[in-house]
């Protein structure tokens, strides 16, 4: 009795205390604008159009309180020197956070859809984690509209049925249980606020650095997560609904674009599967950034760039 007092009590501070539409800024120091998308919904991104040369476009992770701001050491690195854009994905930043489907689908829709209409030249794409998967789908589909395709951490990497709840929720195919159980209407805002408060963040965010966390993605991912609308697509990430099952075999090793994956200890995948992938695609190349825990271009920028330069010198 006591256990279900305990989480009624936080269902209804979730409703009548928590703020859910807390101000906050832009994630990087440039303009943002809004692309709608009639299956997508309303698309937010930055972008720097003063440089020259290839476009580059950056996409975030997908965890319970990204947006562009991940990117953000990238974008300021590159701004000027080259055009520099960074996609907030559905569900995410400024973009739409409706009540909808999210998928795997949906986001590599979305990520192809914003290099037709917005970028509208083959491009060099930078994904982390998770959106590795949703940009590789796009690439297989679309390979026009990449130049090359880095991958900072990404996820798809481990064999099947190991890794974290979200993951193996996917490989048992448990998941779409999961998430019916974990939005359910009475207490889905109540457990996601659970996971966005700024202790849990900083904790989840502690295990992707090497060393001290940095405080500003800390409090943009607070203030990110307190938005109308945030809990619904990271519950489906959650519950392992956006991974895509056997993505080595049906995606990376079918990949015709230059692909980089930069890599090196992450707390949240794994990466027994990348020898395999650099052995059957040729066009595969990967990059240890050492001492990192999935964030490297947080902690070690300068490593991070000259990997990335290197690699796009050849392209």
């Amino acid at each position: 009795m006591a256990g279900i007092a305990t989480a009624a009590g936080w269902i209804a501070y979730s409703r009548k205390v928590i703020d859910h539409s807390l101000p906050f800024p832009n994630a990087v120091n440039a303009p943002r604008r809004l692309m709608p998308s009639a299956t997508c919904g309303m698309l937010n991104f930055y972008s720097d159009r003063s440089g020259t040369g290839r476009p580059l476009v950056l996409l975030h992770a997908i965890n319970a309180a990204a947006s562009a701001y991940e990117t953000r050491p990238l974008f300021h690195h590159y701004q000027g020197q080259r055009p520099v854009f960074a996609l907030e994905l559905p569900g995410f930043g400024f973009s739409e956070r409706s009540n909808r489907v999210y998928s795997a689908q949906l986001y590599q829709e979305a990520i192809i859809q914003f290099l037709e209409r917005e970028v509208k030249a083959p491009s060099d794409v930078v994904a982390l984690s998770l959106s590795s998967e949703f940009a590789a789908s796009a690439a297989l589909a679309r390979p026009e509209l990449f130049v090359s395709l880095a991958l900072i951490s990404p996820s798809g990497l481990r064999p099947r049925n190991t890794g974290r709840a979200t993951q193996r929720a996917n490989d048992s195919g448990v998941s779409d249980i999961a998430h019916k159980v974990l939005s359910y209407p009475l207490w889905g805002q109540a457990f996601f606020d659970l996971l966005a408060t700024r202790k849990s963040i900083r904790w989840f965010l502690q295990q992707s650095f090497a060393g001290p966390v940095d405080e500003g993605l800390v409090e943009y991912a607070y203030l990110t997560s307190h938005q109308i609308g945030a809990h619904h697509a990271p519950l489906y990430f959650v519950s392992g609904k956006l991974f895509t099952r056997d993505v080595a075999a049906r995606v990376y090793e079918r990949l015709t674009t230059p692909t980089l994956a930069l890599y090196d200890q992450d707390p949240y995948t794994r990466f027994d599967l990348l020898p395999r992938v650099l052995e059957r695609n040729a066009q595969w190349r990967a990059e240890r950034i050492w001492p990192t825990r999935g964030l490297p271009h947080f902690e070690k920028l300068p490593e991070t760039t000259r990997a990335l330069d290197a690699f796009w010198a050849g392209h």
